[in-house]
C-alpha cells in the first residue's frame, strides 16, 4: 500500500508479489526520497534483498534517498547469508 512517497508492505514478501511492489518502489524513487515500512512483513524469500538492492541502486543514480524501517529478522538473516547485509539501505 503507497502513501505519498511512502509504501507500507503487508504480508508475504515473495517473489509473487517482487515485480509490482520494485516497480512501485522505482515509481517513487524517479520522483524523489522513498520510505519503505516493512514492519507488517509476515514471511519474506531472497527476492526482498534483490529489491532492496535494488531500490537503493536506483536511489542512488537519481541521487534520492530510500529509507526503510522495520526490516523483518528473516530478511536480515539472509542478507548476512549471502553479505550483503552492509549493502542494504537501513539509513
Amino acid at each position: 500500500m503507497a502513501e505519498g512517497q511512502q509504501i507500507k508492505v503487508e504480508g508475504n514478501l515473495t517473489l509473487e508479489v517482487i515485480p509490482k511492489l520494485f516497480e512501485e518502489g522505482l515509481n517513487h524513487l524517479a520522483n524523489g526520497a522513498l520510505q519503505v515500512d516493512f514492519s507488517q512483513v509476515k514471511a519474506v524469500d531472497s527476492s526482498a534483498i534483490s529489491m532492496l538492492l535494488g531500490w537503493e541502486k536506483s536511489a542512488q543514480q537519481k541521487q534520492n534517498e530510500l529509507s526503510v524501517t522495520g526490516l523483518p529478522e528473516d530478511l536480515l538473516s539472509l542478507a548476512r547469508l549471502y553479505g550483503v547485509e552492509e549493502l542494504l539501505p537501513t539509513h
